[in-house]
């Protein structure tokens, strides 16, 4: 399972705050790499500490299995996911950018940073991605994930033909 965090993993960080409510911009290529990576056998959590329709909507069009929002201590919420699925915290690789994540960062069985994460935050990884946070560095992970686990490009080709064969428009 690969867990992430929202805001500066999946957005930039920005904060786009007004009278509807929050707004939050992600990258395409970081949901195609999730689609990608989900076909090839991979789960997906989100975990953050906000809690935002926004980041919602974005699960539900990924299909991301887990949404836990308004998380304060993210570790405790990779023991919880782990529990929940049958799983060692080990088994988790999780995606974080600021020092709200080390807890999660701290037990889980692989770890990766944005590039603009904070150098403190980036030297405890065991991959940090070219990309900024918002910019592809999930995407960036997936890829170098998979090719670990046997290939990247093997991975996008099945993905593209069983779109393909199903008729399928959409990630």
């Amino acid at each position: 399972m690969v867990a992430m965090d929202v805001d500066g993993v999946l957005t930039d960080g920005a904060l786009v705050l007004g009278d509807g409510g929050e707004s939050k911009v992600f990258h395409a290529r970081d949901g195609l790499g999730v689609s990608v990576a989900r076909r090839a056998g991979l789960s997906f959590a989100i975990v953050t500490g906000r809690d935002s329709v926004a980041v919602r909507t974005r699960a539900e069009e990924l299909r991301i299995e887990v949404l836990l929002q308004g998380c304060r201590n993210k570790g405790d919420a990779l023991r919880r996911i782990a529990a929940d699925h049958g799983l060692d915290v080990d088994e988790i690789a999780f995606v974080g950018d600021d020092w709200n994540d080390l807890p999660a960062l701290r037990i889980a069985g692989l770890t990766a940073a944005p590039a603009d994460a904070p150098f403190d935050i980036r030297r405890r990884c065991d991959f940090v991605a070219s990309m900024k946070g918002g910019h592809g560095a999930v995407r960036e992970f997936l890829e170098w994930l998979l090719d670990a686990q046997g290939g990247w490009a093997n991975a996008a080709e099945r993905w593209v033909e069983t779109l393909e064969a199903n008729g399928e428009a959409r990630q």
